[in-house]
């Protein structure tokens, strides 16, 4: 496996992480997707958006694949009074990372991290390595700590 960014950042902080790769296909970058390809549920595959708040800025929400960002709760959880998602075109300029293969670990810039709170009824939960074709799978309370992120009820 390729190191990524997200990889090389866990192992400084000497988290405990498994590593899943999946082939790549430019119509099944979804979440849903690659949860069938790794064999796993899809609430267990959490994707990386990120929106813009009309107060604080960029903004990352970390949401399970098979669920829909609210983005009132959203802007609630972040103090905005409203958030919008970027545009795919934007991604790889505001995080480093492209569609399907963002990850909420290492991008270009430390954004205000939000990660919807139902992760935590699970042991691990996969989320993008930073590159498409490899999950990471973590414990959701390490991911929080490796992005200073905040669980909220964001779904």
């Amino acid at each position: 496996m390729k190191k990524t960014n997200a990889v090389r950042i866990l192992e400084s902080k000497n988290l405990k992480f498994g590593t899943k790769e999946y082939e790549v296909s430019e119509d099944e970058i979804d979440a849903v997707s690659v949860a069938n390809k790794i064999g796993a549920p899809p609430e267990t595959v959490f994707k990386t958006l990120v929106a813009k708040g009309d107060k604080t800025g960029y903004v990352v929400f970390v949401i399970p694949g098979n669920a829909e960002l609210n983005l009132k709760k959203a802007a609630s959880a972040s103090g905005n009074k409203s958030v919008e998602m970027i545009k795919a075109k934007d991604l790889l300029a505001v995080t480093g990372y492209i569609r399907g293969g963002c990850s909420p670990i290492g991008m270009t810039k430390k954004y205000p991290t939000y990660i919807e709170e139902t992760s935590q009824l699970f042991d691990n939960i996969y989320f993008s390595a930073g590159v498409r074709g490899t999950q990471i799978l973590l414990p959701p309370a390490d991911l929080a700590d490796a992005t200073d992120a905040v669980f909220a009820d964001l779904v």
